[in-house]
């Protein structure tokens, strides 16, 4: 019988019945369900590596700050594993300079935002950070091929300021002072210690639901105060009263034009150094507070909120959703 060529038919439907019993005779049975996939077997799990492992300070201090969790040394590298990184892990703590106009020492203080600025989740003194700055550096046309250095540090510092509502605003004149009767108040599990707060309406709305999202994280509502607000609006007539009694309305210690009389401006529980109060601008605390949980997760997402930082002091933010 001559060889019958046929048409694959998703039924395995043939045409006529006397062909279907010919055919019968001559080829082996066949099914038309789907022949079951060979099993696919999977991969060896690799072993697990092992983890590696001024307001009043009326309230017990801050937990030390968790450490990070670990990033592929393949993505960040060994701790100064390269000229570059090694320059770095020294001056991280070294550099003799003066940001903000006081003397300080290191950069560590820094470390989060210029590492969200190059877009690096990298520690400082790897050698992923110092490619990340290289690239940034690069494309700034500064020198420094991963080296951070002060000319790095202040055009980052220009472009942060910038982003400060207030900043832009204050070059002509210090901004007046928004109606008092326009202003909203937190509510008291909002602030610190119970202290009466206000600010914008917008600000407060913006406030709340960035600490709806950041009180997610689980390092971040561990302490039932972080993101606290301890202040917020001040008047001029309040902020001259202080200035007269401590005498440190230099624009150092104290501004002598204060954001805080716009409405915008938050000052927000981030942790204290054992024996400094939340808002103290000593080094040490400063430096302790950029090592927080929530003063990290601020840096990474606060700018989705409508809220930008002054880089020296980690608990000041200011909403930049509307003209002070």
């Amino acid at each position: 019988m001559p060889l019958v060529k046929l048409k694959a038919q998703p039924t395995c439907r043939f045409r006529g019945a006397a062909l279907a019993l010919a055919l019968a005779a001559t080829l082996p049975a066949a099914s038309c369900a789907p022949r079951a996939p060979s099993p696919i077997t999977a991969p060896e799990t690799p072993p697990a590596r092992p983890a590696p492992s001024r307001a009043p300070n009326r309230s017990p201090p801050s937990a030390p700050p968790a450490p990070a969790p670990p990033l592929r040394p393949a993505v960040c590298g060994p701790a100064a594993g390269d000229p570059a990184s090694a320059a770095n892990a020294l001056s991280l703590n070294t550099l003799a300079w003066a940001p903000f106009r006081r003397p300080e020492t290191g950069w560590e203080t820094y470390a989060p935002l210029i590492g969200q600025e190059i877009g690096s989740p990298c520690a400082p003194d790897t050698p992923g950070f110092a490619a990340a700055l290289s690239a940034w550096q690069d494309a700034q046309g500064l020198p420094g091929g991963g080296r951070m250095s002060e000319a790095a540090f202040q055009r980052m510092k220009a472009r942060w300021q910038d982003q400060r509502p207030f900043v832009r605003a204050a070059h002509g004149a210090c901004p007046a002072p928004p109606a008092e009767t326009t202003l909203a108040p937190a509510r008291i599990s909002e602030s610190y210690l119970g202290k009466p707060v206000v600010m914008r309406p917008a600000v407060l709305a913006a406030y709340r639901r960035l600490a709806a999202a950041a009180r997610q994280d689980l390092l971040v509502r561990a302490d039932p105060r972080n993101l606290t607000i301890f202040s917020a609006y001040r008047s001029p007539q309040a902020d001259a009263e202080r200035c007269r009694l401590e005498r440190n309305c230099d624009g150092v210690g104290r501004a002598t034009c204060s954001p805080h009389r716009t409405g915008l401006a938050l000052d927000l529980f981030v942790g204290a150094a054992p024996g400094f109060g939340p808002d103290s601008s000593a080094e040490a605390n400063r430096r302790f507070q950029s090592k927080t949980a929530v003063y990290r997760w601020l840096v990474r997402n606060a700018g989705r909120f409508g809220f930008s930082n002054y880089p020296f002091e980690p608990w000041h933010w200011e909403w930049t959703g509307e003209a002070p």
